[in-house]
């Protein structure tokens, strides 16, 4: 009896394990969504069961509702609204909607290293927003770089004080709030009072880079909130965060994706500097002479990438579509290989 329970168990196990290693999905895709825009999905298996999360476009990195694989299809829903309602007092009461449930439904198959995905919505009954596009397998992380042994070459000036040669407004199309004074690159994102909201840009150099080492010196406003992004798909964080707690939306974080280790922000209105290291899809960064994020690993875009493709030369992109800021001595010294 004893033998044929531990036959048993093995059986369990093997079963179980096999059917971990024939899940295809496991892993990260490059997404590339519906219109062009950049997106991230993430399968793996925690605690014997598979879960999910999924970059659209912009914003976080957010679990789905579900995931589940049958035969050769993923299928994950992500579920948004039909909160109730908020509380009200006397006739607002009667005014206060709870905003319409939304079920996405993704579906996949993998034709090699590639996914071929679609997607619709259904509200109420109604169908919308079909559509199909595609990912790409990301190969696995390379161990962590020794950044003792990397050799960068001569630096590279990206703003040179004066003007804006050497950069682009993207999209080309928006307002631009951007401007020069006195060695300084200035975003004044401002809204003009009874008209229609402005749309305005960000700004990203003409030349494209791989990995380097960065430094650069921001002044963020009160309640001010930009971005560095690198090769134009990794976030840095530029936002007033002092006296916050450690997250992943605080100044110097990987938007939704490193969190600091340390909070070395200062407070609002003050000079900044960073010293930003990216290697074999590793990040290093340095706020302030404190060490934040220590040559951690970078699993796929942040929201608002240019692209997903994270082997991709890529330009450094200021954000310059939220609020106002302000950036200066722009220095860039490519990595030599």
């Amino acid at each position: 009896m004893k033998r044929l329970m531990l036959m048993a168990l093995f059986c369990a196990a093997t079963a179980a394990w096999g059917a971990k290693e024939a899940n295809p999905f496991l892993g990260y895709w490059a997404l590339t969504i519906p219109g062009g825009g950049a997106g991230w999905l993430g399968i793996e298996e925690k605690n014997g069961a598979t879960t999910a999360s999924i970059l659209w476009g912009g914003g976080s990195v957010l679990p789905v509702t579900t995931v589940k694989v049958e035969g050769d299809t993923l299928i994950i829903t992500r579920v948004s609204g039909g909160a109730a309602k908020k509380a009200a007092k006397g006739a607002d009461a009667a005014k206060t909607k709870a905003p319409a449930r939304v079920t996405e439904t993704i579906k996949a198959k993998i034709e090699g290293d590639t996914l071929n995905l679609t997607t619709e919505r259904e509200s109420g009954g109604k169908i919308s927003g079909q559509a199909s596009f595609t990912g790409k397998r990301i190969p696995p992380l390379p161990p962590k770089p020794d950044l003792s042994k990397v050799k960068f070459g001569e630096p590279i000036v990206l703003f040179n004080g004066k003007n804006l040669d050497g950069w682009q407004l993207i999209p080309p199309n928006s307002a631009n709030g951007w401007s020069v004074s006195d060695g300084v690159l200035i975003n004044d994102p401002k809204q003009e009072k009874g008209q229609p909201p402005k749309h305005y840009g960000n700004l990203r150099t003409e030349r494209e880079f791989e990995d380097f080492k960065l430094t650069i010196e921001t002044n963020v406003p009160k309640g001010g909130n930009s971005g560095i992004y690198l090769r134009g798909i990794y976030e840095v964080q530029v936002a007033d965060s002092f006296g916050r707690p450690l997250d992943s939306h605080n100044m110097g974080a990987i938007y939704s994706r490193i969190c600091p280790t340390v909070a070395a922000e200062k407070p609002a209105g003050e000079w900044q500097t960073f010293e930003i290291t990216l290697g074999d899809r590793h990040v290093t960064v340095v706020l302030n002479g404190k060490t934040i994020i220590d040559n951690q690993p970078l699993l796929g875009c942040t929201g608002g990438a240019l692209w997903s493709d994270q082997f991709r030369p890529g330009p450094i992109y200021l954000q310059g579509d939220h609020t106002g800021v302000s950036y200066r001595n722009i220095v860039l010294r490519p990595v030599v290989k």
